[in-house]
C-alpha cells in the first residue's frame, strides 16, 4: 500500500451509529470513543467494510451485495454484534461500512482478504485503534 493510502486510511473518520440518533468517530491511533465504550463492553471490535476491493471503485449494486454478503457472515459468527458505520476522508470520499464486535482477529482478517479489502480498523475494548493492513 502507497504512502497516499496509507495516509487517507489514517485520516478517515469512521463514524459509528450506536442508536437512532447517537453516533461516535473512531479516528486511528486514539482511544475507542467513550460512547462506544459501553457498546463493546470490554470486547474486540472492527471496522470493515466489503465497498471498492483493492480501494478500486466498483459499481454500487456489486458495492451493496458484497456488503450484504459480509453483513451475513459477521452475523453468523456466534455473539457477533453489528452496527451500521460509515467511513469518511478528508476528500469528502464515504463508504457504507460495519462496526463489528466480538470476532477475533484471525476471522476479521479472513474476512477482509475474502472482500478485497487492504486494510480494516481494529481494536480491543477502550484501548487504541489500529489501522490493520493486509499483505
Amino acid at each position: 500500500m502507497d504512502e497516499a493510502l496509507l495516509e487517507a486510511f489514517r485520516s478517515t473518520a469512521y463514524n459509528v451509529c450506536i442508536d437512532t440518533v447517537s453516533w461516535a468517530t473512531i479516528r486511528v491511533d486514539l482511544p475507542l470513543p467513550s460512547a462506544l465504550v459501553d457498546v463493546v463492553k470490554g470486547r474486540s471490535w472492527a471496522f470493515i467494510t466489503a465497498w471498492n476491493p483493492q480501494a478500486r471503485r466498483r459499481p454500487p449494486a456489486e458495492n451493496l451485495a458484497a456488503q450484504r454478503d459480509l453483513l451475513s457472515e459477521l452475523q453468523a459468527l456466534p455473539g457477533c454484534i453489528v452496527l451500521p458505520a460509515i467511513g469518511v476522508g478528508n476528500s469528502g470520499w464515504s463508504e457504507p461500512s460495519l462496526f463489528a464486535i466480538g470476532p477475533d482477529v484471525a476471522t476479521l482478517d479472513q474476512l477482509a482478504r475474502t472482500h478485497g479489502q487492504l486494510a480494516y480498523v481494529h481494536g480491543a475494548a477502550e484501548g487504541a485503534a489500529t489501522l490493520r493492513a493486509l499483505d
